[in-house]
């Protein structure tokens, strides 16, 4: 594989070539609070960027750069949500599946093919699509959804941090941490809070 101009390894522009192929990936699957989002982009495929790559491996200030570029250069972009409710109701797995169908469902230009970040996926109507785990890191498009899905995430924590501090969510953005731990064990839990997830080490069962 070729390397780019900041040394790391260069994205692929699509997998399969003239089809409208969208990129999908989320974001907020390990959290113990808030929704999961996804993002769906179709990149045109003369496109190139030395910077994108997976969004855990760019920092918070590249992240925020990135996204209005990909939103302008985008043939198609878009986000779905699923919330901490349904989460519940129909469990993480299947909640991020849905918030990708939900970004596609929002797409202005219906894709021939659809990339999927990761091992799991339930057929999108009559597209096909392929699973490839660390996507991220390999395609374009998938690069591009993860950069959007965690920033419209983030930004959606930053907001609801106001309105319950003592979680910290402006730093944890809803992940485990000890501190978000901590909180819950001394505060209980928010509507935002996934109730079917474990929320601490040692739970056995949490009275809602």
């Amino acid at each position: 594989m070729s390397r780019n101009s900041i040394g790391h390894t260069k994205l692929a522009p699509f997998l399969l070539a003239d089809c409208n192929e969208a990129g999908c990936d989320e974001a907020g699957r390990g959290c113990l609070a808030g929704p999961v989002f996804a993002a769906a982009v179709i990149l045109p495929p003369d496109y190139d960027n030395d910077v994108l790559n997976d969004s855990k491996q760019l920092s918070e200030k590249v992240r925020y750069q990135l996204r209005p570029e990909i939103e302008q250069s985008a043939v198609a972009w878009a986000v779905g949500i699923v919330s901490a409710e349904e989460i519940d109701q129909i469990n993480i797995l299947n909640a991020s599946i849905l918030a990708m169908h939900r970004a596609v469902d929002q797409l202005i230009l219906r894709p021939g093919h659809l990339i999927i970040d990761g091992n799991r996926f339930k057929k999108y109507r009559d597209i096909p699509h392929q699973c490839i785990v660390k996507g991220d890191g390999k395609y374009l498009s998938i690069a591009a959804a993860s950069v959007l899905a965690k920033t419209y995430r983030d930004d959606y924590m930053n907001a609801i941090h106001q309105d319950f501090p003592a979680y910290n969510w402006l730093s944890n953005k809803g992940y485990p941490t000890a501190k978000h731990r901590d909180a819950i064990r001394e505060f209980g839990i928010t509507p935002h809070h996934r109730k079917s997830f474990r929320l601490l080490e040692n739970q056995t069962s949490l009275e809602f």
